[in-house]
């Protein structure tokens, strides 16, 4: 099942740079937790229950605070029922001009073919110097 899991997760990437949220959104199951890192500045609804609160709470805020908004994998580890994704996001804040190449860490859980639980790590300074907030 790794392998499935690591396809899924990997079109999860495809998908959201496509822009095609739904289809992200799709791959989560109804009761998904999420969690951005602590100090994050959209870890403030921690955690997210649902692929609602989810498109709320985290992408939705995403888009109105950067453009041109990406994340850049590098490297994807399968490690069963949970996936790992080490890489990089992109984007420039609307609000200060500035680019962002922060490192972030993703650890996906999937059970039966949906995302149940997402936690990001980030460098959480770095994007919080972009966003004018420190």
């Amino acid at each position: 099942m790794s392998k499935e899991n690591v396809a899924l997760i990997k079109g999860i990437y495809e998908a959201f740079g496509r822009g095609d949220v739904p289809a992200v959104l799709g791959a989560m199951a109804p009761d998904i937790v999420w969690n951005e890192a602590e100090n994050f500045p959209y870890a403030d609804r921690n955690p997210y229950s649902g692929p609602q609160a989810v498109l709320e709470g985290v992408f939705g805020r995403i888009l109105g605070d950067f453009d041109g908004f990406g994340v850049l994998p590098e490297e994807i580890l399968d490690a069963g029922d949970t996936v790992v994704m080490l890489g990089r996001y992109g984007g420039t804040c609307k609000a200060t001009g500035k680019a962002m190449n922060p490192q972030a860490v993703h650890v996906w859980r999937v059970k039966d073919g949906k995302v149940t639980q997402f936690q990001q790590y980030a460098d959480t300074l770095h994007v919080t110097r972009v966003m004018g907030r420190v």
